[in-house]
């Protein structure tokens, strides 16, 4: 009984906290000034963890969840005011960093946010993506999936010996899978090529237990399969203008050839399928091909 009272009076105790804690916030962002933006919505890891007394793992959630609002809130008002494809470096994402080592200060095991910064921050922000990383496997020593993550961010940047160092470093963690050694390997040998890429992502796909990581994953895995797609599609061109001395004028000229290197076809048009099922585009009269823009397969 003693200890229910007592667990039940440390549940009340956190909701307060965490209350107390959004409204301070809250209270925070709205004495800035309008012109500023979102230069500063959130208080700094300092300040948010006096605030979060001994919750810091609740305050760490928090701005985990204000991290996935502010870049989904981002994309909405893209959205709304545009209609092109954007890719991360058209949205206004500078708060992100600050978010994200807010969230990990808190709460440094907390191995989400770490994912999250591994996949949006090389392209926003290189150098916050390799500092937050960094930072995880310091606090985190022996914990090999932040040695795969930072091993990636280096890989992003095309640093392909440090991350051949770093996956070598985790590799020889106990628990590690065997293929962080492979890793280390491949960085070594191809670290530019498609095929390092898609085993990349594969295993970023499979150690991940975050949906929003694991959507973006499969979402760079169907662009590189769109890659491999479009290199077939083209020598098929090729080949038909070698043979005709013209480019051709719809994809019914080359459904057998395409049938022929097992590209998926669709049914009316004829047009080869992209890894969402969306019909390619016949571009350059015919000469070349491109993605439809209601693809959901990234651009870059």
């Amino acid at each position: 009984m003693k200890n229910s009272l007592l667990l039940l009076i440390t549940i009340v105790i956190a909701l307060i906290v965490s209350v107390m804690l959004v409204r301070a916030i809250d209270a925070h962002r709205a004495s800035v000034p309008a012109q500023f933006g979102d230069e500063s919505l959130y208080v700094n890891a300092a300040t948010a963890k006096r605030m979060a007394l001994a919750f810091n793992g609740l305050a760490a959630d928090w701005y985990w969840m204000r991290s996935l609002q502010y870049v989904g809130g981002k994309i909405v008002a893209f959205e709304d005011t545009h209609t092109e494809r954007f890719g991360l470096g058209d949205l206004d994402l500078h708060v992100l960093p600050s978010l994200l080592r807010v969230s990990t200060a808190l709460d440094p095991q907390f191995v989400a946010p770490y994912e999250y910064g591994a996949m949006l921050l090389p392209e926003i922000s290189p150098d916050d993506a390799t500092t937050l990383l960094n930072s995880g496997v310091a606090a985190n020593p022996k914990t090999w999936r932040l040695y795969h993550l930072l091993g990636y961010v280096y890989w992003q940047r095309h640093h392909y010996e440090m991350a051949s160092e770093i996956y070598a470093k985790g590799g020889n963690l106990p628990g590690a899978p065997p293929w962080m050694a492979a890793m280390a390997a491949r960085m070594k040998g191809e670290g530019g090529s498609r095929d390092a890429a898609r085993e990349m992502y594969s295993h970023l796909y499979d150690a991940s237990n975050d949906p929003a990581v694991k959507d973006m994953v499969d979402k760079q895995l169907m662009r590189l399969k769109s890659l491999d797609d479009r290199d077939e599609i083209r020598n098929v061109l090729n080949a038909y203008k070698a043979r005709n001395g013209r480019c051709v004028s719809s994809w019914r000229d080359v459904a057998s050839e395409l049938r022929a290197v097992r590209l998926s076809l669709d049914a009316k048009s004829g047009a080869p399928l992209d890894p969402s099922a969306t019909p390619y585009e016949l571009i350059k009269n015919g000469c070349d091909v491109g993605l439809d823009m209601n693809t959901r397969v990234p651009f870059r």
